[in-house]
């Protein structure tokens, strides 16, 4: 178990969380091995075996502490979350953006610009420390691809072809992210982003990450009354966080990707 910030991480089977007071107590083998307070916390996530008593849930629901559990490998599968805080004309106001064709593509611009910008520099950080170890002249041609997508593509309101130039950018991103692996090699092998379920270890570290970023995003939208469900890029669909997938968007090529790439070329 690990806190990070204010997140909890629980990754030790058979952990037991409970209520003490006003701090999360975490028990392994009848033995408390942690003692948080409340108030230093805005998240618990567990994973696998990891069970919470019923008073510790809801002590977090009144202290706006959300608890997500997930499989043992990352995969989510439930969030206990208190009332939903903030302003109703705020979500209607939010509903009627994603109703709007044309508000929903402004946006969906505004987050891909975002993440086109943080994805080129990504590339352009490696190719600045590490020339020498890649095929530059490949990723310097990805690089400047997004460059343009940037300057004259992403101002378009037609949702669909945002769409389609972002399906585009991810394959020409993921297409050279091998370049950007410069350790253990054989062991991280990387041929292209897949998922549900990913087949190699580095798409495994990658959806795992995005699982957690995820997480973090959500809390955030709920805590400011937001709905997270309802998006603009990523439209409508029961189950899915939306807007939470939008916003996590721009975070993931400098969070989530770059954590990815040191973990593995500093072994």
């Amino acid at each position: 178990m690990r806190k990070y910030l204010n997140t909890l991480f629980v990754t030790t089977q058979g952990a037991y969380l409970s209520k003490e007071g006003e701090t999360i107590a975490v028990k392994i083998e009848q033995k408390i091995r942690l003692r948080i307070p409340i108030h230093t916390l805005a998240g618990i996530v567990c994973f696998g075996a990891v069970s919470c008593s019923p008073y510790l849930m809801g002590f977090c629901s009144e202290n706006d502490v959300s608890i997500s559990f997930l499989t043992k490998y990352g995969r989510f599968l439930a969030m206990v979350k208190g009332p939903v805080s903030g302003n109703v004309l705020l979500r209607r106001k939010q509903f009627r953006m994603a109703d709007c064709k044309k508000t929903s593509a402004q946006m969906a611009g505004f987050i891909l610009t975002g993440k086109l910008a943080n994805c080129r520099t990504v590339l352009e950080r490696s190719l600045r420390d590490h020339k020498d170890k890649m095929d530059k002249e490949t990723v310097k041609k990805v690089a400047g691809r997004l460059l343009i997508y940037i300057q004259k593509e992403l101002q378009k309101d037609d949702l669909d072809r945002l769409r389609g130039i972002e399906g585009d950018a991810a394959h020409q991103y993921f297409r050279v992210f091998n370049q950007l692996i410069l350790a253990q090699e054989k062991t991280f092998s990387f041929s292209g982003r897949n998922r549900r379920p990913p087949t190699d270890r580095i798409n495994c570290l990658l959806s795992f990450v995005y699982t957690l970023l995820v997480h973090d995003v959500r809390s955030g939208l709920e805590s400011v009354g937001l709905d997270p469900s309802v998006g603009f890029l990523h439209r409508d669909r029961p189950g899915r966080p939306g807007l939470a997938l939008d916003m996590m968007e721009e975070f993931r090529p400098f969070l989530a990707d770059r954590l990815v790439l040191s973990m593995i070329n500093r072994n």
